[in-house]
């Protein structure tokens, strides 16, 4: 009966969304869509376009730009006094900088039933800045990882494993098993007969290496008694960066590129999941893309044999407040929603807002992204509520039983209470390409972690300053949830 019932209301959101589209006529009306140029965001940006533009009469035109250049490209053009973009599809994490310019969603749309069908997570927090909508989730991320089953299960693995380390193999539940099980496969050979390694992971300045850095800081720095202090105080607004929980997680982010793929330090998002999906490594932190690609026989050599973790976690935890590491009773996990999700909004300059804001809508639907986010190489992750309960709609890529382990995994993570949120301030970019620079050099081995995170560090104090601290420091306590000062 329950599983009618959800059957009845999924189909109750797509009628009304496809009505919606369907009753408006926008005949004449050209947009211009702003987005990344790549598969990921971009592809069904294209895809719905097209079903958009059959529906209510209208045109899309599609302009991409590399996730390098979006920022730049966007803030330009947002801050213009000619319209150039109706649409932009943006990093959740890019709303400080870009809010004084988005224009609100209209007050009739607020109250479209598919929002009540969105994570309270991302519908809450992504869609809204100062209390106000200003965008629409069309993603959800955060981080989890991936190992291939089929080496973890193997009797000779378990039986080496644990007697050289001195505990059970099984999918590591903190930062140091995570290393363990990295340094134990690295250089073993797989059944298939090919060379493994013990993981695979983003190395390469410009590729978002930033946020698998994040996500290893995330256990050490998010003390469960003083929220919100992973990246700044959250009284005085000074950077964490350079304390000892993210020296620990930058070092160790470092040191587990030993046991990688070679030529590493080059590889980007595209290059670290083809080395998974090739089985090439045991394991993979990231986002949920590399679920479907690892899925997908016709292009992974590890399809059915993929398994799932929630972020590892650690048994001490830096508190920022005493300057000491604080033990834990059981592992502290804080699941890391890396860049949070790709969010789409209307620029104040447009002068077509209701196409546009129909357009979004309907490219965010229950329909467009359900299909979306069982789709390999969308870059959609889930983000409603009807995207984990609707089991059969990802058998087409999963087997039932390797989709309800997946997202029991991203459920899991995504209502922890510990789950952490990313960065999202003014200045996004400018601290970001901040740690990108020593990042770099630590893994060209040209500089110390240490370091290198102070000068990060006293980087990200002149950038507080040039935005104003007093205002940095409002938007940062209201990003992490907490209460003005």
């Amino acid at each position: 009966m329950k599983k009618v019932c959800a059957i009845l209301m999924i189909c109750f959101l797509l009628h009304s969304v496809a009505d919606s589209a369907e009753n408006k006529g926008f005949s004449g009306t050209e947009i211009t869509v702003g987005v990344m140029d790549a598969p990921a965001i971009g592809s069904p940006a294209t895809a719905h376009a097209a079903t958009w533009e059959k529906k209510t009469g209208g045109k899309v035109k599609i302009v991409k730009f590399q996730f390098g250049d979006l920022f730049n490209e966007f803030m330009t053009a947002l801050t213009s006094d000619q319209p150039k973009y109706d649409v932009i599809f943006y990093a959740s994490g890019w709303t400080g900088d870009f809010f004084p310019y988005l224009s609100e969603l209209p007050e009739q749309m607020r109250e479209d039933e598919s929002f009540d069908d969105i994570h309270g997570t991302y519908r809450d927090r992504l869609m809204k800045w100062n209390d106000k909508w200003v965008s629409v989730a069309i993603d959800g991320d955060l981080f989890n990882g991936y190992y291939r089953k089929d080496l973890f299960e193997d009797a000779r693995n378990s039986q080496a494993f644990k007697a050289k380390y001195g505990y059970s193999l099984a999918p590591p539940d903190t930062w140091k098993q995570y290393a363990d099980i990295a340094e134990f496969f690295s250089g073993q050979t797989g059944p298939d007969g090919k060379k493994v390694y013990g993981a695979t992971e983003v190395f390469a300045r410009g590729s978002q290496q930033f946020w698998d850095v994040f996500s290893r800081a995330s256990a050490y720095t998010n003390h469960p008694d003083h929220p919100g202090s992973q990246f700044f105080d959250p009284d005085t607004m000074k950077a964490q960066i350079a304390n000892p929980g993210w020296v620990r997680a930058v070092q160790e982010y470092a040191d587990i590129i030993r046991f990688c793929p070679p030529d590493s330090k080059n590889y980007d998002l595209h290059k670290m999941r083809k080395a998974f999906a090739d089985g090439s490594a045991a394991m993979t932190v990231e986002w949920g893309d590399t679920a479907q690609l690892s899925a997908d026989p016709k292009q992974s050599a590890v399809s059915g044999k993929v398994g799932y973790f929630v972020l590892p976690g650690t048994d001490e935890i830096w508190n920022y407040k005493t300057g000491k590491w604080d033990k834990t009773d059981s592992v502290h996990k804080a699941p890391f929603l890396a860049f949070g999700g790709w969010v789409g909004g209307v620029p104040q300059n447009s002068r077509k807002k209701e196409a546009a804001w129909d357009y979004i809508l309907w490219y965010a639907s229950p329909e467009n992204s359900l299909q979306d986010v069982v789709s390999s190489g969308t870059g959609i992750n889930p983000y409603r509520f009807s995207h984990f309960s609707n089991i059969d709609a990802w058998t087409q890529a999963f087997s039932k039983r390797s989709a309800s382990e997946y997202l029991s995994v991203l459920r899991a993570s995504l209502d922890s209470p510990y789950a952490a949120l990313d960065l999202r301030i003014p200045g996004f970019y400018n601290y970001t390409e901040a740690l990108e620079i020593q990042l770099t050099r630590i893994l060209n081995q040209e500089i110390p972690v240490k370091e290198a995170l102070e000068l990060v560090a006293a980087e990200w104090e002149k950038i507080t300053d040039k935005f104003g601290r007093e205002k940095q420091l409002a938007i940062y306590r209201s990003s992490m949830g907490l209460p003005a000062k």
